[in-house]
Protein backbone atom coordinates (compact mmCIF):
# COMPACT_ATOMS: atom_id res chain seq x y z
CA UNK A 1 0.00 0.00 0.00
CA UNK A 2 1.48 3.37 -1.17
CA UNK A 3 0.71 6.18 1.65
CA UNK A 4 1.17 9.70 0.28
CA UNK A 5 3.25 12.20 1.70
CA UNK A 6 0.29 14.32 3.32
CA UNK A 7 -0.39 10.50 5.01
CA UNK A 8 2.46 10.16 6.03
CA UNK A 9 3.11 13.64 7.69
CA UNK A 10 -0.54 13.20 9.16
CA UNK A 11 -0.05 9.89 10.51
CA UNK A 12 3.73 11.22 12.02
CA UNK A 13 2.41 14.44 13.43
CA UNK A 14 -0.23 12.52 15.40
CA UNK A 15 2.67 10.01 16.85
CA UNK A 16 4.66 13.16 17.89
CA UNK A 17 1.53 14.69 19.36
CA UNK A 18 0.58 12.38 22.02
CA UNK A 19 3.55 12.84 24.04
CA UNK A 20 3.32 16.29 23.91
CA UNK A 21 0.06 16.38 25.64
CA UNK A 22 1.87 14.90 28.83
CA UNK A 23 4.31 17.18 30.17
CA UNK A 24 6.95 16.35 32.41
CA UNK A 25 9.06 19.24 34.61
CA UNK A 26 11.70 19.22 37.49
CA UNK A 27 10.84 21.62 39.78
CA UNK A 28 13.14 22.59 42.98
CA UNK A 29 12.79 24.89 45.92
CA UNK A 30 15.89 25.47 46.35
CA UNK A 31 18.85 26.13 43.98
CA UNK A 32 22.33 26.09 45.42
CA UNK A 33 23.07 23.15 47.97
CA UNK A 34 26.39 22.82 49.74
CA UNK A 35 28.28 19.57 48.72
CA UNK A 36 26.93 16.01 50.71
CA UNK A 37 23.49 17.97 51.58
CA UNK A 38 20.40 16.65 50.51
CA UNK A 39 19.08 17.35 46.71
CA UNK A 40 15.46 16.72 46.94
CA UNK A 41 13.68 16.99 43.70
CA UNK A 42 9.51 17.19 42.82
CA UNK A 43 8.69 15.90 39.15
CA UNK A 44 5.47 17.02 38.19
CA UNK A 45 3.62 15.00 35.70
CA UNK A 46 0.48 16.42 33.96
CA UNK A 47 -1.64 14.20 31.67
CA UNK A 48 -3.74 16.37 28.94
CA UNK A 49 -3.87 12.77 26.45
CA UNK A 50 -7.80 12.38 27.15
CA UNK A 51 -7.23 8.87 28.14
CA UNK A 52 -5.53 7.80 31.89
CA UNK A 53 -2.42 6.56 32.32
CA UNK A 54 -0.83 3.48 34.16
CA UNK A 55 2.63 4.64 35.94
CA UNK A 56 4.75 3.30 38.47
CA UNK A 57 4.50 -0.27 38.03
CA UNK A 58 8.25 -0.53 37.13
CA UNK A 59 11.28 0.10 39.20
CA UNK A 60 12.14 2.15 35.73
CA UNK A 61 8.86 4.15 35.27
CA UNK A 62 11.08 7.78 35.79
CA UNK A 63 14.41 7.98 35.59
CA UNK A 64 16.99 10.40 36.19
CA UNK A 65 19.89 11.98 34.50
CA UNK A 66 22.13 14.89 35.60
CA UNK A 67 25.12 16.66 33.74
CA UNK A 68 27.55 19.30 34.97
CA UNK A 69 27.84 22.81 32.79
CA UNK A 70 30.81 21.32 30.92
CA UNK A 71 28.18 18.66 29.16
CA UNK A 72 29.89 15.97 31.47
CA UNK A 73 27.52 12.92 32.47
CA UNK A 74 27.28 13.02 36.08
CA UNK A 75 28.43 8.95 37.32
CA UNK A 76 25.23 7.10 39.50
CA UNK A 77 25.46 5.55 42.68
CA UNK A 78 22.32 3.46 41.79
CA UNK A 79 19.12 4.45 40.59
CA UNK A 80 16.49 6.12 42.68
CA UNK A 81 13.44 3.93 44.33
CA UNK A 82 10.06 5.98 42.38
CA UNK A 83 8.37 2.27 42.29
CA UNK A 84 4.36 2.49 43.26
CA UNK A 85 1.55 1.85 40.89
CA UNK A 86 -0.89 4.95 40.03
CA UNK A 87 -3.42 5.78 37.53
CA UNK A 88 -3.17 9.88 36.38
CA UNK A 89 -6.55 11.18 34.82
CA UNK A 90 -6.65 13.09 31.87
CA UNK A 91 -6.74 16.64 32.89
CA UNK A 92 -4.76 15.65 36.58
CA UNK A 93 -1.28 16.25 37.60
CA UNK A 94 1.13 14.05 39.81
CA UNK A 95 3.60 15.21 41.88
CA UNK A 96 6.67 12.27 42.52
CA UNK A 97 9.41 13.29 45.00
CA UNK A 98 12.62 12.16 45.33
CA UNK A 99 16.25 12.71 47.23
CA UNK A 100 18.94 13.06 44.58
CA UNK A 101 21.76 13.24 46.53
CA UNK A 102 22.76 9.79 47.29
CA UNK A 103 22.12 8.31 43.73
CA UNK A 104 24.99 11.07 42.30
CA UNK A 105 28.68 11.62 43.03
CA UNK A 106 29.12 15.10 42.62
CA UNK A 107 32.52 15.34 43.38
CA UNK A 108 33.00 19.07 43.37
CA UNK A 109 31.54 22.19 43.60
CA UNK A 110 29.82 24.02 40.13
CA UNK A 111 26.68 23.79 37.85
CA UNK A 112 24.69 20.81 37.24
CA UNK A 113 21.16 20.05 34.98
CA UNK A 114 19.01 17.49 36.26
CA UNK A 115 17.02 15.65 33.51
CA UNK A 116 13.86 13.50 34.11
CA UNK A 117 12.62 10.93 32.44
CA UNK A 118 9.04 9.34 32.54
CA UNK A 119 8.27 5.69 30.47
CA UNK A 120 4.57 5.13 29.26
CA UNK A 121 4.29 2.28 29.30
CA UNK A 122 1.20 1.85 27.45
CA UNK A 123 2.71 3.55 24.56
CA UNK A 124 5.56 2.49 24.40
CA UNK A 125 7.04 6.37 24.54
CA UNK A 126 9.12 8.41 27.23
CA UNK A 127 8.54 11.80 28.10
CA UNK A 128 11.76 14.12 29.18
CA UNK A 129 11.71 17.19 30.79
CA UNK A 130 13.85 19.69 30.24
CA UNK A 131 16.99 20.45 32.57
CA UNK A 132 16.47 21.76 35.92
CA UNK A 133 19.92 23.77 36.66
CA UNK A 134 21.13 23.88 40.28
CA UNK A 135 24.44 25.01 41.73
CA UNK A 136 26.72 23.25 44.38
CA UNK A 137 28.78 25.90 46.43
CA UNK A 138 31.43 25.87 48.79
CA UNK A 139 30.86 26.67 52.32
CA UNK A 140 33.62 27.78 54.59
CA UNK A 141 34.84 25.89 57.79
CA UNK A 142 33.72 28.32 60.89
CA UNK A 143 34.86 25.73 63.78
CA UNK A 144 35.22 22.09 63.88
CA UNK A 145 35.70 19.38 66.85
CA UNK A 146 35.82 15.31 67.12
CA UNK A 147 34.35 13.95 69.98
CA UNK A 148 33.83 10.26 70.56
CA UNK A 149 30.10 8.88 70.28
CA UNK A 150 28.77 7.28 73.66
CA UNK A 151 28.50 3.79 73.78
CA UNK A 152 25.26 1.86 74.09
CA UNK A 153 24.01 0.44 77.44
CA UNK A 154 25.19 -2.82 78.33
CA UNK A 155 27.93 -2.71 75.54
CA UNK A 156 31.37 -4.11 75.76
CA UNK A 157 34.21 -2.20 76.48
CA UNK A 158 35.74 -1.04 73.12
CA UNK A 159 37.84 2.84 71.90
CA UNK A 160 34.64 4.54 70.97
CA UNK A 161 33.47 5.59 67.73
CA UNK A 162 35.05 9.09 66.27
CA UNK A 163 32.27 11.57 64.70
CA UNK A 164 33.34 15.22 63.47
CA UNK A 165 31.41 17.93 64.22
CA UNK A 166 31.90 20.56 61.10
CA UNK A 167 30.23 23.89 61.14
CA UNK A 168 29.99 25.74 57.36
CA UNK A 169 28.75 29.16 56.51
CA UNK A 170 27.78 29.53 52.80
CA UNK A 171 26.15 32.06 50.79
CA UNK A 172 22.79 30.94 50.00
CA UNK A 173 22.12 33.59 48.16
CA UNK A 174 23.81 37.11 47.40
CA UNK A 175 23.74 38.98 51.13
CA UNK A 176 22.06 36.12 53.16
CA UNK A 177 24.83 33.46 54.99
CA UNK A 178 23.15 29.79 55.72
CA UNK A 179 24.65 27.63 58.57
CA UNK A 180 25.32 24.61 57.88
CA UNK A 181 26.23 21.46 60.33
CA UNK A 182 28.44 18.42 58.91
CA UNK A 183 29.14 15.44 60.65
CA UNK A 184 31.86 13.09 59.25
CA UNK A 185 33.12 9.89 60.49
CA UNK A 186 37.06 9.18 62.02
CA UNK A 187 37.92 9.05 57.92
CA UNK A 188 36.16 12.37 56.90
CA UNK A 189 33.17 10.55 55.06
CA UNK A 190 30.28 12.49 55.18
CA UNK A 191 27.25 11.16 57.26
CA UNK A 192 25.22 13.71 57.45
CA UNK A 193 25.17 17.38 55.87
CA UNK A 194 22.13 19.50 57.37
CA UNK A 195 21.02 23.18 56.80
CA UNK A 196 20.85 25.00 59.92
CA UNK A 197 19.37 28.43 59.26
CA UNK A 198 19.95 31.44 58.41
CA UNK A 199 22.43 33.56 60.08
CA UNK A 200 23.10 37.65 60.54
CA UNK A 201 27.02 38.76 59.02
CA UNK A 202 28.05 40.75 62.02
CA UNK A 203 27.28 37.26 64.60
CA UNK A 204 29.85 34.34 64.96
CA UNK A 205 28.13 31.47 66.05
CA UNK A 206 28.70 29.51 69.61
CA UNK A 207 28.87 26.05 69.82
CA UNK A 208 29.63 23.74 72.68
CA UNK A 209 30.25 20.12 73.63
CA UNK A 210 28.56 18.51 76.04
CA UNK A 211 29.34 15.13 78.18
CA UNK A 212 27.17 13.45 76.01
CA UNK A 213 29.43 14.70 72.64
CA UNK A 214 25.58 16.57 71.97
CA UNK A 215 26.25 19.61 69.88
CA UNK A 216 24.74 22.56 71.27
CA UNK A 217 24.47 26.07 68.99
CA UNK A 218 23.84 28.90 70.10
CA UNK A 219 23.80 31.93 66.88
CA UNK A 220 21.82 35.24 65.92
CA UNK A 221 19.65 34.68 63.21
CA UNK A 222 17.65 38.34 63.58
CA UNK A 223 18.22 41.99 64.89
CA UNK A 224 17.06 40.37 68.42
CA UNK A 225 16.45 36.99 68.10
CA UNK A 226 18.98 33.94 68.59
CA UNK A 227 18.16 30.47 67.38
CA UNK A 228 19.30 27.13 69.79
CA UNK A 229 20.01 23.57 68.58
CA UNK A 230 21.22 20.59 69.98
CA UNK A 231 22.35 18.08 67.80
CA UNK A 232 23.26 14.09 68.57
CA UNK A 233 26.16 12.58 67.16
CA UNK A 234 23.84 11.08 64.14
CA UNK A 235 23.18 15.30 63.33
CA UNK A 236 19.28 14.66 64.78
CA UNK A 237 17.87 17.70 66.16
CA UNK A 238 17.21 16.87 69.94
CA UNK A 239 15.99 20.48 70.84
CA UNK A 240 15.15 23.69 69.24
CA UNK A 241 14.14 26.95 71.00
CA UNK A 242 13.74 30.98 70.00
CA UNK A 243 15.22 33.41 72.45
CA UNK A 244 15.14 37.16 71.84
CA UNK A 245 17.73 39.61 73.37
CA UNK A 246 15.60 41.20 76.36
CA UNK A 247 17.36 42.60 78.71
CA UNK A 248 20.27 40.40 78.51
CA UNK A 249 21.96 38.90 75.50
CA UNK A 250 21.58 35.24 75.40
CA UNK A 251 24.64 32.59 76.18
CA UNK A 252 25.51 29.22 76.55
CA UNK A 253 26.40 28.08 79.83
CA UNK A 254 28.54 25.16 81.34
CA UNK A 255 27.57 23.32 84.77
CA UNK A 256 30.68 21.82 86.19
CA UNK A 257 28.95 18.29 85.48
CA UNK A 258 29.61 18.84 81.82
CA UNK A 259 26.09 19.73 80.88
CA UNK A 260 24.60 23.05 78.99
CA UNK A 261 22.16 25.60 79.22
CA UNK A 262 21.33 28.90 77.87
CA UNK A 263 21.41 31.89 80.42
CA UNK A 264 19.81 35.04 79.57
CA UNK A 265 17.73 35.96 76.75
CA UNK A 266 13.76 35.48 77.02
CA UNK A 267 12.85 32.08 75.34
CA UNK A 268 9.99 32.65 73.04
CA UNK A 269 7.90 29.54 72.12
CA UNK A 270 7.49 29.23 68.05
CA UNK A 271 5.83 27.40 65.39
CA UNK A 272 8.95 25.21 64.92
CA UNK A 273 10.52 24.09 68.06
CA UNK A 274 11.75 21.06 68.75
CA UNK A 275 9.92 19.12 70.78
CA UNK A 276 6.45 21.51 70.48
CA UNK A 277 5.58 23.79 72.66
CA UNK A 278 2.38 22.61 75.19
CA UNK A 279 -0.20 24.47 73.95
CA UNK A 280 -1.92 27.23 76.10
CA UNK A 281 -5.14 26.37 77.96
CA UNK A 282 -8.05 27.28 76.00
CA UNK A 283 -9.43 30.92 77.88
CA UNK A 284 -12.62 32.07 77.52
CA UNK A 285 -13.61 35.71 78.74
CA UNK A 286 -17.02 35.73 78.37
CA UNK A 287 -19.19 35.79 81.69
CA UNK A 288 -20.92 32.76 82.25
CA UNK A 289 -24.28 32.45 81.28
CA UNK A 290 -26.12 30.71 84.01
CA UNK A 291 -29.83 29.66 82.88
CA UNK A 292 -33.01 31.49 84.71
CA UNK A 293 -34.01 28.12 86.51
CA UNK A 294 -30.45 27.75 88.25
CA UNK A 295 -30.66 31.02 89.70
CA UNK A 296 -30.65 31.73 93.41
CA UNK A 297 -33.24 33.90 93.45
CA UNK A 298 -35.52 32.32 91.00
CA UNK A 299 -34.98 28.57 92.51
CA UNK A 300 -36.35 30.09 95.82
CA UNK A 301 -39.05 31.83 94.41
CA UNK A 302 -39.96 28.91 92.65
CA UNK A 303 -39.49 26.97 95.66
CA UNK A 304 -42.01 29.01 97.87
CA UNK A 305 -44.50 29.07 94.76
CA UNK A 306 -44.64 25.06 94.92
CA UNK A 307 -45.24 25.03 99.15
CA UNK A 308 -47.85 27.95 99.23
CA UNK A 309 -49.83 27.34 96.05
CA UNK A 310 -52.78 29.69 95.42
CA UNK A 311 -56.47 28.38 95.84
Amino acid sequence: MKISGLALSVLVGSLASAPAQVTVEVTQDQDQFLQGESIPVAVRITNRSGEPLHLGADPDWLTFSMESREGLVVPKNGEAPVAGEFVLESSKVAIKRVDLAPYFNLPRSGRYGIVANVRIKDWGRDVTSRPRYFNVIEGSRLWEQEVGVPPAAGAPNAPPEVRRYILQQANYLKGQLRLYLRVTDAYGRPLRVAPIGGLVSFARPEPQVDRLSQLHLLYQNGPSSFSYTVFNVNGDVLIHQTYDYFDSRPRLRISDDGDITVTGGSRREAPDDVPPSPPHPATNDTPQLVPPADRPEVRAALSNAMANPKP
